[in-house]
């Protein structure tokens, strides 16, 4: 039976991300890489945020022929961004590569990325040697805005149709560290998968959690950095498929207490588990304990390293369907069994995996289509983010928006007569705005749109 969530999915295969730089050269300029000295410990940034939060992702790839070599792109599009009204960026500074655009001593630099251009996938190198980070928090602050870090967690590497890169492509010893899925041959390494995508970690591996434990350390000591934002911080959705490696079968016989009587436990190639047996139910809760348990250890690392950065988490809004990635991003107040009892994996020892509480802020993606704005159900983005903040409980400041590329309503543009709607309904029902992506904004030429929606929701407070 064919479901929202799986349309959605088929649009991104068919729309890929992408935006066309209309003037392709590079003209950067050297005093964005220059590092301030004259206040080495300046206070921090604290702007006005009225009316609510208000977040724009920037993708690293999608973007990544507009900024990877031009400092004054960046200062440009930062100005545009907050004059459209927006309050935060979310920049993607690792990529699904699992390379980084930050300075860092544990992870390989980001030198290229596959992009979207001209109409087919082509190689973008970084040949610029600023600070791809610190640039976009210069800029962002002179702006007035709000700069948040953003790292694809739980994974190394992408599997291209023009080639393969990231690190567990350039260091063969760190196979050891991938998911191993159980695909139609048997139980094979992420790094085996023909399909193209992101080759995923393994969340219950010790030394995986080390390394991004240590990587978050160096990013929370960026200067100047307002915020940390985790996304994929989850298994590979791939029907429910992933996870099962020798770390993660050790982890869980210590989680039941004995050895599962089965391995895998969930057949091969199953979208939805409707009704899990003990055994599926069990390992349903573990994978949703690991990835609660390293959130935790994720931001004690981010705040004792820079108690001023704040903590977020990006996760998709659909609920219903979020087990299937061994994420439970609701509080952990929230009394799931009673309030999702249709649900048949939302037991108690489930709900105690809600990782909410832990945050400083939530991104829900409320990916609903362009003329699905109002409702009270998953799917629509009004019920998405009702349903959210009752989720939340309260114990965690969020913001919901929608995707306006990639299929959905938005492919072709010409939309901006929803913008308006989207925008107000967001901050009514969920308190901030969060869209994905910048890309998008400037494919579609929505600058005016958005400027013109948030400053006429402005005037309502």
């Amino acid at each position: 039976m064919k479901r929202p969530v799986l349309i959605l999915m088929l649009f991104l295969l068919l729309f890929p991300l992408s935006c066309e730089k209309e003037d392709n050269s590079f003209k950067w300029r050297d005093e964005w890489n220059k590092q301030e000295e004259d206040d080495p410990d300046p206070e921090p940034f604290n702007p006005d945020i009225k009316g609510g939060s208000r977040y724009i992702w920037i993708d690293a790839a999608a973007n990544f022929q507009y900024y990877a070599n031009d400092a004054e792109y960046i200062a440009e599009d930062c100005e545009r961004i907050a004059k459209m009204g927006f309050t935060d960026i979310l920049v993607d500074v690792r990529p699904t590569s699992g390379d980084v655009l930050f300075a860092s001593e544990v992870a390989p630099a980001c030198k290229k990325l596959s992009a979207w251009v001209n109409g087919r996938y082509r190689w973008v190198e970084r040949t610029a040697s600023f600070d791809y980070l610190a640039t976009f928090i210069a800029a962002g602050h002179k702006a007035g805005l709000r700069v948040n870090a953003a790292i694809n967690t739980m994974v190394g590497g992408y599997h291209t149709s023009i080639g393969d890169i990231g690190m567990v492509y350039d260091k063969p010893s760190l196979r050891s560290w991938c998911s191993v899925d159980n695909l139609p041959d048997g139980l094979t390494n992420a790094m085996d998968d023909p399909d193209t995508g992101p080759r995923f970690l393994d969340p219950a591996n010790p030394d995986v959690q080390e390394f991004l434990l240590t990587l978050l350390g160096e990013l929370a000591a960026y200067e100047g950095l307002d915020g940390i934002v985790l996304d994929r911080c989850r298994y590979d959705d791939n029907n429910l498929d992933a996870g099962y490696t020798d770390a993660a079968k050790e982890a869980f016989t210590k989680y039941l207490g004995t050895a599962p009587s089965s391995w895998p436990m969930i057949p091969q190639g199953q979208v939805f588990l409707d009704s899990p047996n003990t055994l599926q139910r069990n390992w349903l809760t573990f994978r949703c304990k690991t990835i609660h348990d390293f959130v935790a250890k994720a931001a004690d690392k981010i705040h004792q390293t820079s108690p001023n950065v704040r903590f977020g988490i990006y996760v998709g809004a659909w609920f219903s369907e979020y087990y299937r990635s061994g994420v439970n991003w609701t509080s952990s107040n929230y009394a799931l069994s009673k309030n999702e009892s249709s649900y048949k994996w939302a037991n108690t020892a489930y709900q105690k995996t809600g990782f909410a509480d832990l945050l400083d802020f939530i991104l829900l993606g409320a990916y609903a289509g362009a003329d699905n704005v109002h409702g009270s159900t998953e799917w629509t983005m009004e019920g998405f983010a009702k349903l959210g903040a009752k989720r939340l409980c309260g114990d965690v400041s969020f913001a919901a928006g929608p995707d306006i590329g990639n299929g959905s309503g938005f492919t072709n543009g010409h939309r901006e007569d929803v913008i308006p709607d989207i925008v107000n309904t967001m901050m009514s029902s969920a308190g901030g705005l969060f869209i994905f992506d910048l890309c998008h904004i400037r494919m579609y030429n929505y600058w005016d749109a958005f400027e013109k929606a948030i400053d006429e929701y402005l005037e309502t407070l």
